[in-house]
């Protein structure tokens, strides 16, 4: 007999981003999602090319669109990076080096077409890997390596095919020159 999953939580967060509580992950994104923490990472691998993954077609918010290389969210006492570690290795099966943050203060809020609402603080994280991913089924349906100025060329042109918050960091990432490799 397999043991039953057990309740991830993630943090819920006042306006000026102090935790104020937790909430079953399952259920906290809906059309009235509380503003709660979570975090973006950005993956290039040793020729400078950028890892993109395009969600899972079962994902509850926007799935079937082109986005950054995972997200997750922290759990109650879990440091940002640990929850990065955790899920690269469960979403890709690949291991993340060099993390570092990018866009320390980056926040959205944003709703799908289904009327999901996305309302996070989401610190933005780059990192590198020398693993081959291996997606979960349930996270990722598909994945390239993409050269990071075809990649925001692509996302200027078609925006409604990339996550909302790919659209928003990737300009930032530029400016920033996190994306010359």
């Amino acid at each position: 007999m397999t043991a039953p999953l057990a309740t991830e939580f993630v943090v819920l967060l006042d306006d000026a981003g102090s935790p104020i509580g937790q909430h079953d992950k399952a259920t906290v994104h809906s059309s009235d999602t509380p503003l709660h923490l979570a975090f973006s990472c950005h993956v290039f691998n040793s020729e400078g090319l950028l890892l993109v993954t395009r969600r899972a077609l079962s994902k509850t918010a926007w799935p079937g669109v082109w986005t950054n290389s995972f997200c997750g969210h922290p759990g109650p006492g879990e440091s940002i990076e640990e929850a990065i570690v955790r899920r690269a290795k469960r979403e890709l099966n690949i291991e993340v080096l060099d993390v570092r943050a990018a866009l320390p203060d980056f926040r959205y809020r944003a709703v799908d077409a289904s009327g999901v609402v996305e309302n996070e603080i989401c610190p933005v994280f780059i990192a590198t890997t020398t693993s081959t991913p291996s997606p979960a089924d349930d996270e990722v349906a598909e994945f390239v390596w993409a050269d990071p100025v075809a990649l925001a060329h692509a996302v200027t042109a078609t925006p409604w095919a990339f996550s909302p918050w790919l659209t928003l960091q990737l300009p930032a990432l530029s400016k920033a020159g996190l994306l010359d490799r």
